[in-house]
C-alpha cells in the first residue's frame, strides 16, 4: 500500500542522511523545470503519420524508434501545449510508473495522457536529470510514493516535489560524459550476450535437425551395422495389432492405416531409416479433460501454457479434485503431450511428462500413446524440430486468433524413424548437448544480471559524487574559484522572477 508523499521521506530514502558532496545542493524538480504537463488524451492512428503520438510503450526500451510510433487520432486544439522538443523529459505516471525518457531529435510529435512532461530550465543539463531518473535513488523514492492497486500510478504533484542532488554545471557535464562512456561498454556487453542467446537458440535447432535426419549418429551406425530394418519393425507392429483386434471393422481400420504411403523423400534419410506416419507407431491419441479446473485441488492439470521449449513448466498450475477425471486423464512417465489448439505460431508445442509429480492433462492437449518401438523422448525431439514446425504450419486449421491440429492430422506426421537402439543413442547425445547449452545459457543469464547491477552501481556512484572529481576538488587543485550549485539555483530563481 502506498503512503502519502513527503519531501523528508524522499530525502531519507535517497541518501540515508548522508552528506552531499561539496558544492552540491538538493533541488526540487519544479525548481529547475517548467510546470509539469499531462499529455493529450486521444487514440493512436497507425495510418496517420502527420503528427506522432508518443506513448509509454514507445519509451519502454529507453530509446524510441520513431518509425514504429503511431500518429494521433485527434490533434489537440492547442498544439503548443503538447508539442515535444529535444531535451523534454517524459515520465510515465501509470502502469510502468516512473519510467522516463529524455527526448532527442524527433519528428513533429505530441505525448499521450499517461506521460508527464518536465522541461528543464537552462543552463541545467536535461541529460543529467534524465540519468538521475534512472538511478537506484530515484527508483527507491518512486516505489514508496506509487499509489493504486489495479493500476499503479504517480501524479504530477508528487513528481514535481521530487528532490534531486544537483552538482555544479561543469560537474553535471562531466558526470553525463563519464556515465555515457561506461554505459556504452555495458550496453556493448549486453548486445554480445543477446547474440549468444540467439546463437544458442540456433544451435539447439541445428542439433535437433541433425539428430532427426541421422547426421548426428553417422559414426554410431558404422559401428552397429546389424540393426533391425524399419520395414521389419513396422510389419511386426502391424501383425501384433491385428492379432490383438477382435472385430473385422477394427482390423480393416488397422490395415488402412498401414496401407498409407508416406510422402517424405527417403533420399533425405540414411538408408536404414524411413519416414513413418505417426499413427502407425501409436495405439491411440487421447484428448485431455474438458472439465474446468480450480485454483487449488488434489492433482495439477497441465495446460498448453505449461508446455515451454519442449519441457513441462510447473508454474501457474490449476488443479482437479474429481477422482473420475484424475483417473481418466492421469499421466504416466514418458507420456508425450501435444498442444493441439493455440495461437498460429505456438500450436503444436510438445513436451514429455517425466513423472515429476502426479498430474493430469487438459483438453487443449493430446496424449500420444506410442508403442515401445518409438521412444517417447525421441518423438518429443522430433516434434520440436523445424521440420515438425513446418508440418504444423501446413496442416493447422485457423480460427479467430487460434489454430487447431486434430488427432487425425497429427497421426499423419511422418516421423524420421530408425531402430530403437539408435533412437536411444540420439536421445543420449541430445541430452548431453542440451545440458551444455543450458549451462552456457545460465552463465549468460548471470552475466546479464551482473550487467544490470553494474548499470545501477554506476548511476548510484554518479549521484553520490564518486564517479568523477567534484568541481570543488578540481578548483582547489587548479587554484581557481568555482560556482557551486547554490549559485546555479539562485540564477534560475532570478530568471523566474
Amino acid at each position: 500500500m502506498s503512503v502519502p508523499f513527503s519531501e523528508s521521506k524522499i530525502e531519507i530514502n535517497r541518501f540515508q542522511n548522508a552528506e552531499l558532496p561539496e558544492g552540491w545542493e538538493m533541488a526540487r524538480l519544479d525548481e529547475i523545470s517548467t510546470a509539469p504537463q499531462y499529455g493529450w488524451t486521444t487514440g493512436a492512428d497507425k495510418d496517420n503519420n502527420d503528427l506522432k503520438l508518443l506513448r509509454t510503450t514507445d519509451i519502454s526500451k529507453g530509446s524510441v524508434d520513431w518509425a514504429t510510433v503511431p500518429g494521433c487520432n485527434k490533434k489537440p486544439d492547442n498544439m503548443a501545449k503538447y508539442i515535444l522538443f529535444p531535451g523534454d523529459i517524459l515520465v510515465s505516471r501509470a502502469g510502468s510508473v516512473g519510467l522516463s525518457y529524455v527526448v532527442k531529435e524527433c519528428p513533429e510529435s505530441i505525448f499521450a495522457s499517461y506521460l508527464i512532461r518536465f522541461r528543464i530550465l537552462p543552463p541545467i543539463e536535461s541529460d543529467f536529470i534524465g540519468l538521475y531518473l534512472k538511478s537506484p535513488q530515484y527508483w527507491s523514492a518512486i516505489a514508496d510514493e506509487t499509489a493504486g492497486i489495479a493500476i499503479p500510478n504517480v501524479n504530477a504533484t508528487k513528481l514535481k516535489k521530487l528532490k534531486i542532488p544537483l552538482p555544479p554545471l561543469a560537474e553535471q557535464k562531466r558526470i553525463v560524459a563519464k556515465v555515457d562512456e561506461l554505459l556504452a561498454r555495458v550496453n556493448a556487453a549486453r548486445e554480445r550476450l543477446a547474440k549468444v542467446k540467439e546463437i544458442l537458440k540456433c544451435f539447439r535447432q541445428s542439433v535437433l535437425a541433425a539428430a532427426c535426419s541421422g547426421r548426428l549418429t553417422e559414426d554410431w551406425r558404422e559401428k552397429h551395422p546389424w540393426i533391425p530394418s524399419v520395414k521389419e519393425v513396422i510389419e511386426k507392429i502391424q501383425r501384433t495389432r491385428l492379432e490383438q483386434t477382435i472385430t473385422e471393422k477394427e482390423k480393416k481400420r488397422i490395415r488402412d492405416t498401414y496401407s498409407y504411403q508416406e510422402k517424405g523423400d527417403p533420399e533425405l534419410l540414411p538408408q536404414s531409416w524411413k519416414y513413418v506416419a505417426l499413427d502407425k507407431l501409436c495405439a491411440s491419441f487421447q484428448y485431455g479433460s474438458s472439465k474446468k479446473s480450480q485454483a487449488s485441488g488434489i492433482v495439477p492439470v497441465l495446460r498448453m501454457g505449461n508446455i515451454q521449449n519442449g519441457r513441462i513448466d510447473w508454474s501457474k498450475l490449476v488443479y482437479s479434485s474429481d477422482d473420475l477425471e484424475i483417473q481418466k486423464y492421469k499421466l504416466n512417465p514418458g507420456d508425450a503431450l501435444f498442444n493441439r489448439t493455440n495461437s498460429p505460431e505456438l500450436v503444436g508445442k510438445t513436451a514429455i511428462y517425466s513423472g515429476e509429480q502426479p498430474a493430469a492433462f487438459a483438453g487443449y492437449l493430446i496424449r500420444i500413446n506410442n508403442f515401445q518401438e518409438l521412444q517417447s523422448e525421441y518423438l518429443n525431439y522430433c516434434l520440436n524440430t523445424p521440420y515438425a514446425k513446418e508440418f504444423c504450419l501446413q496442416v493447422k486449421t485457423d480460427g479467430v486468433s487460434q489454430s487447431n491440429i486434430n488427432a487425425q492430422k497429427l497421426g499423419k506426421f511422418e516421423v524420421p524413424f530408425c531402430s530403437k537402439e539408435e533412437q536411444q543413442e540420439i536421445v543420449c547425445r541430445l541430452e548431453a548437448l542440451f545440458k551444455l547449452a543450458d549451462a552456457i545459457e545460465k552463465r549468460v543469464a548471470a552475466a546479464g544480471e551482473r550487467a544490470e547491477r553494474l548499470t545501477q552501481a554506476i548511476l548510484a556512484k554518479a549521484f553520490r559524487g564518486e564517479l568523477v572529481p567534484t568541481e570543488a576538488e578540481l578548483a582547489r587543485l587548479e587554484g581557481r574559484s568555482h560556482e557551486p550549485a547554490s549559485a546555479l539555483l539562485a540564477k534560475i530563481e532570478a530568471q523566474r522572477r
